[in-house]
């Protein structure tokens, strides 16, 4: 067999000077002035007249404002500022703007703990924490900060500062893993990383000027700040961010009330979206099609969507190091049990798990890899040189993802190295399995991993949630079923040594706030008592 194909050769390197900032808000023909390029929602039923609405104008010169009030603060270009805001449009101004003045932006989730929050703050050492009043009591002693009544200062008085041009390679914003492989790693991030992002465009995101993209995540995730505003704002198109009271049923409305034209979330939105008939007598005639990333998308559900709303939803996979990078998308025609294939321009690779850093074959499994020259791919893990020297191999960045190519260039992906699970000795995928047992009857949600049955004796289970009605609450009958059920239909799907030994129902799986299931945390819902596989009590 030949060596696989690496996509095209890279792109051009980013324009020098260069600032993140001034690529997505500075005046530019896409961005006509009086144009609105950022809506919030507070209330999903109000007229969107009430919405927060900023015109490309007014962000323009807000942002500037916002780095003139942090370097009056006496934060200096390099420097870090710590943003704990919450789900509002000043943890848009406050990363956009700091990354104006050159200032490094730090965004993070309002649900860390006082514990995690120190660990932020130790690790990467801000010289600013910008924080809204209920989160200012998780913050450690002797921090530095302001909150939005200087922010409102800044907006009101401040004279907008220049945007500060230079290399492209200067950091602009860090972000923190979820820790979900271990301890949150700081990912570094240059300012030509929003050049990095242009094959998306057509690669994935299909978006363009007057184009309206909803976004359902919060302000402080980089899938939100990237796909929900870099992308649409570097392209002309308007941001659209809801922050009002959850329900998992509103998207739809909100498709409706903001004349949407592309819909982005993580797969778990989407399936609680049907679920709850979100899209029932629902307009989308705007709508083009949706995205979704973040976790792999089920076979499944992706038909259940194309099949209640007749749009195409379009997967990506990707991670903190490089933004997404594989997509299927307009363009790219959808494959079942992949999410697509590498962007225009990407150098991928499968790399052997072991051994010189040559390329594999097409239908080889290996680490999923790309070339360390490609702009979007991250400066380095702050402060861990030694995390840095394990992440490339030769020229390729390796992430830990398992896949193989299949002959026509499309990804299929097998999980992480780090949550392959050992079976009788066969390395078995958990995302296998789960978009499997995602199709068996009464299957409303599902992961999978390894649990210690008794010293030495580690089993695959799986943990569900039953879909509305398919269970009795009360009827222990009824769940033994339901269980046996689900190990019968692994059974007649799966190779015997990828079928779960047991089924632990539950009300809902433990996840990130970003909506990926923390396998790690499954076994503690281990139950010895849960139902074992047709062959038997594990041995």
């Amino acid at each position: 067999m030949s060596p696989q194909p690496q996509s095209q050769p890279p792109r051009a390197d980013a324009p020098e000077p260069f600032n993140l900032t001034a690529y997505c808000l500075a005046p530019a023909p896409q961005r006509p002035p009086d144009r609105v390029g950022l809506i919030v929602i507070h209330d999903a039923d109000a007229p969107l007249a009430e919405a927060e609405q900023w015109t490309f104008g007014r962000l323009d010169v807000a942002v500037r404002q916002v780095a003139a009030g942090l370097l009056a603060e006496g934060v200096r270009p390099g420097e870090r500022v710590l943003l704990r805001l919450g789900n509002t449009s000043d943890a848009a101004l406050l990363f956009f703007g700091a990354m104006a003045a050159g200032i490094v932006a730090v965004p993070t989730s309002s649900m860390l703990t006082a514990d995690e929050v120190a660990f932020v703050v130790g690790d990467a050492e801000p010289a600013l924490v910008a924080v809204a009043p209920e989160l200012a009591a998780a913050l450690p002693a002797g921090v530095r900060a302001v909150g939005p009544a200087q922010i409102v200062g800044w907006l009101r008085d401040a004279d907008p500062t220049a945007y500060r041009m230079a290399s492209p390679e200067e950091p602009a914003f860090l972000v923190y893993t979820s820790g979900t492989t271990g301890e949150p790693k700081g990912v570094l991030h240059a300012h030509r990383s929003a050049w990095g992002r242009r094959p998306m465009y057509a690669g994935w995101l299909g978006v363009g000027p007057g184009d309206t993209l909803l976004h359902a995540g919060a302000f402080n995730w980089t899938y939100t700040l990237g796909v929900g505003l870099t992308d649409p704002w570097a392209n002309g198109a308007t941001g659209a961010i809801y922050n009002g009271p959850k329900d998992p049923s509103v998207w739809g409305r909100l498709i409706e009330r903001c004349s949407a034209t592309i819909f982005a979330a993580v797969p778990g939105v989407y399936r609680q979206l049907l679920a709850h008939h979100g899209v029932d007598g629902v307009d989308l005639a705007t709508l083009r099609h949706g995205l979704t990333a973040g976790e792999a998308l089920s076979p499944e559900l992706h038909a259940a969507w194309v099949a209640q709303t007749g749009r195409p939803l379009y997967e990506a996979l990707g991670m903190s190091e490089i933004s997404t990078y594989i997509s299927a998308g307009p363009d790219v025609p959808t494959r079942v049990g992949s999410p697509g294939r590498p962007q225009p321009g990407r150098r991928v690779a499968i790399l052997p798990t072991d051994g010189p850093p040559e390329p594999l074959p097409a239908g080889e499994t290996g680490l999923l890899a790309v070339h360390r020259s490609d702009p979007g791919l991250m400066l380095g893990y702050w402060r861990r040189p030694d995390e840095d020297a394990r992440a490339y191999r030769g020229e390729w960045f390796v992430g830990g993802d398992l896949a193989h190519l299949d002959p026509d260039g499309y990804v299929i992906h097998h999980g992480r190295a780090d949550d392959v699970m050992n079976a009788q000795g066969y390395r078995v995928s958990p995302q296998e399995v789960e978009r499997v047992l995602a199709g068996a009857p009464g299957v409303g949600d599902v992961g999978v991993t390894e649990v210690e049955a008794r010293p030495g004796v580690r089993i695959i289970v799986a943990f569900v949630v039953p879909r509305v009605g398919a269970v009795a609450p009360a009827d222990d009958g009824d769940r033994t079923a339901y269980r046996q059920a689900i190990l019968t239909y692994a059974a007649q799907h799966l190779a015997a040594y990828k079928v779960p030994r047991a089924v632990v129902v539950m009300a809902e799986l433990p996840r990130t706030a970003n909506g990926k299931i923390l396998r790690r945390e499954l076994p503690a819902w281990w139950d010895s008592s849960a139902a074992t596989s047709p062959g038997g009590t594990p041995s």
